[in-house]
C-alpha cells in the first residue's frame, strides 16, 4: 500500500516580538501536526529558545540550511535561519525595526523555497504592520507580499472555518469603497477564480454561493440596487460559462445555510461580512488560506498580540488549525497532480 503523502510545511515565525514564537513552539510539539505534514520553522533559534523557556518547554533544535536536512521528529524543532541578527535587542511586545526586518526575511525565505519546489505549503504567524513599514515595506500585509513576490496574477483570501469556505471580494478598504468595488466584472472574476482554484484541489463542479451586499438583497431596489445591477448579472454570467454559482443570497442567512456544508464556497462581498460570520462561529479555528500562489499558504487570523507576548499564555490553537488546513489542501493538490 502506498504511504500517505505528507507535505513539507514551512512555518514562518512571524514578528519575533509578538506571540508567533510561542505559538510556533506549541505547534511544533503537537502530535496532530506531525501526523499530517513534515514541519520545520523559518525563524530564529535564539528567539525560539526564549519562547520555550517562557512556556517551560524543554525542546531540542536542529539548525538546517535546506529542508532536506530536517529530521521532522516530534521534540526536535528544525529551524532554518535567515541571517545573523542582534536577537538580544528584541523586546517582547514592542514595535521594532529589526523585528520587522526579521519577519519579512522569514517570509521571503518561504517564498524562495516555495518557488523552488522545496516546500509544499507555508503556514504563517503574525507580522506587525507598523514594524514592516519601518523597513520600507509598501504592501499592507502577508497576502500582498506573497502575491507580488511570486508574480501571481491574483491572490484570493479564503477563510476556512469548520465546513465554511468563505472568500472575499474586497478586504482592506472602507465600507463605502467596498460597495462601489463590487461591480459585475469584479464579482464575476472572483467567481471564476474560485471555481478554478477549488477544481484544482479536487472539488468537482463546486457550488459557489454569492452573498448580497444590502439588507434583504436590497428588497427589489427599495434600499439598494447593487444586487440588481451588479451581483445578480455576475452570477448569471458565471452560470452561462458553466459555473455552478447561485445567488445573490441575503447575507443574514447565507452563512447559516452554509455552515452545514451545503455550499462548497461562499463569496462574501466585503471584509467584515464574512469575517464576523466565521469569527462568531469559531474565532480560533477561523484561519486563512491564500489561493493563486504557486504553493499553498495559510495563516492564523489573529495579530501579534503584543500585550501578552512573552507571558507564556498565547494560544496555539489557530496556528495548529492553519497548519492542518494547509496540509489538507497541499495533499489535495498533490493528489490532483499525480
Amino acid at each position: 500500500m502506498e504511504a500517505q503523502f505528507k507535505p513539507v510545511m514551512a512555518i514562518t515565525m512571524g514578528d519575533p516580538a509578538g506571540i508567533g514564537p510561542e505559538t510556533v513552539i506549541g505547534t511544533m510539539l503537537a502530535d496532530e501536526i506531525h501526523a499530517c505534514c513534515k514541519p520545520f520553522v523559518i525563524g530564529s533559534e535564539a528567539i525560539l529558545e526564549k519562547a520555550a523557556k517562557v512556556l517551560n518547554q524543554d525542546v531540542k533544535f536542529n539548525k538546517i540550511s535546506d529542508p532536506a536536512e530536517a529530521k521532522f521528529e516530534k521534540g526536535v524543532i528544525d529551524v532554518m535561519e535567515t541571517g545573523d541578527y542582534d536577537t538580544d535587542s528584541i523586546e517582547w511586545g514592542k514595535v521594532q525595526k529589526l523585528a520587522g526586518q526579521m519577519a519579512v526575511d522569514f517570509i521571503m525565505k518561504s517564498i524562495e523555497l516555495g518557488m523552488a519546489g522545496k516546500v509544499d505549503a507555508v503556514s504563517t504567524t503574525p507580522i506587525n504592520k507598523q514594524a514592516i513599514k519601518l523597513i520600507g515595506v509598501k504592501e499592507p500585509g502577508h497576502t500582498e507580499i506573497y502575491q507580488h513576490a511570486t508574480n501571481s496574477p491574483y491572490a484570493l483570501t479564503m477563510f476556512s472555518c469548520h465546513k465554511l469556505r468563505v472568500f472575499f471580494v474586497s478586504r482592506h478598504m472602507s465600507l463605502i469603497d467596498a460597495v462601489h468595488y463590487a461591480t459585475k466584472d469584479v464579482v464575476l472574476d472572483y467567481i471564476k477564480n474560485i471555481d478554478k482554484e477549488l477544481r484544482g484541489v479536487g472539488i468537482d463542479n463546486p457550488l459557489i454561493a454569492v452573498a448580497g451586499i444590502n439588507p434583504h438583497n436590497g428588497d427589489n431596489g427599495l434600499f439598494g440596487r447593487e444586487e440588481i445591477d451588479e451581483i445578480e448579472p455576475a452570477v448569471k454570467a458565471a452560470q452561462a460559462e458553466g459555473i455552478n454559482a447561485v445567488g445573490p443570497i441575503p447575507a443574514d442567512s447565507i452563512f447559516n445555510i452554509g455552515k452545514s456544508g451545503k455550499f462548497d464556497a461562499i463569496l462574501s462581498e466585503y471584509h467584515d461580512q464574512g469575517h464576523i460570520a466565521c469569527k462568531t462561529l469559531d474565532f480560533e479555528k477561523s484561519v486563512t488560506i491564500t489561493w493563486g500562489l504557486p504553493f499553498i499558504r495559510g495563516s492564523v487570523d489573529h495579530g501579534t498580540a503584543f500585550d501578552i507576548a512573552g507571558k507564556g499564555i498565547a494560544n496555539d490553537v489557530s496556528l495548529i488549525e492553519s497548519t492542518k488546513v494547509c496540509a489538507e489542501y497541499a495533499i489535495r493538490k498533490h493528489n490532483m497532480n499525480k
